[in-house]
Formats: C-alpha cells, sequence, structure tokens
C-alpha cells in the first residue's frame, strides 16, 4: 500500500491517495499568518490504515514550512497534535490582551 499526500490548493485541501486511489482529505482555511484545519475526512474502505495520520502530518509539515499558526478545530487533527507534541509549537494562542 502506498499513500501520497498532495495540496490540492484550488480545493483548499490536503488529498489522500492510496496506490492512486482516493482516501481521504483535511480541508483548510490559510491566511499569511493562520491555518484552521475545521475537517478532516478517511473513506470507510482506509479507516485505521494511517491515512488520517499521514493527513495530519503532511498539513502540520506545511503548516511548519510556511511559518503558519495552527488553529485545530477538527476533533481529529487537535487530538493528533496531541499526541504529537513535537507539533504542539505550531499551535495557534490568541495573544489578546482586551478584557471587559
Amino acid at each position: 500500500m502506498t499513500v501520497t499526500v498532495h495540496d490540492a490548493e484550488a480545493e483548499n485541501r490536503f488529498e489522500a491517495r492510496v496506490d492512486g486511489a482516493p482516501a481521504g482529505f483535511a480541508e483548510y482555511i490559510r491566511s499569511d499568518r493562520l491555518v484552521v484545519y475545521p475537517h478532516t475526512v478517511v473513506e470507510p474502505a482506509y479507516e485505521g490504515q494511517g491515512i488520517g495520520s499521514a493527513l495530519a502530518r503532511a498539513a502540520l509539515d506545511n503548516a511548519r514550512e510556511r511559518g503558519l499558526a495552527v488553529l485545530a478545530t477538527c476533533p481529529f487533527i487537535k487530538g493528533w497534535m496531541l499526541r504529537h507534541p513535537e507539533y504542539t509549537d505550531l499551535a495557534y494562542e490568541n495573544r489578546s490582551r482586551v478584557s471587559d
């Protein structure tokens, strides 16, 4: 089984393929300082085979390369980051000092 992940910028998502067949995707919203990962999907036939992890790693490595903070609203990406502390430095932190 060969898993490949690429950035499908026109669709605003990373796409995973297994031996050329679509296996899943991780959607994103990207600005010049922040990337939000709201939703990840792995096709049922590929669940439990590391496709989600491949998507998460590729998406987070891309954010690091671009120097972007990551706001993971997708429960899968958020949980994956927590299980892989080498990526926690990417997590967005609200630095607002505004108070009521």
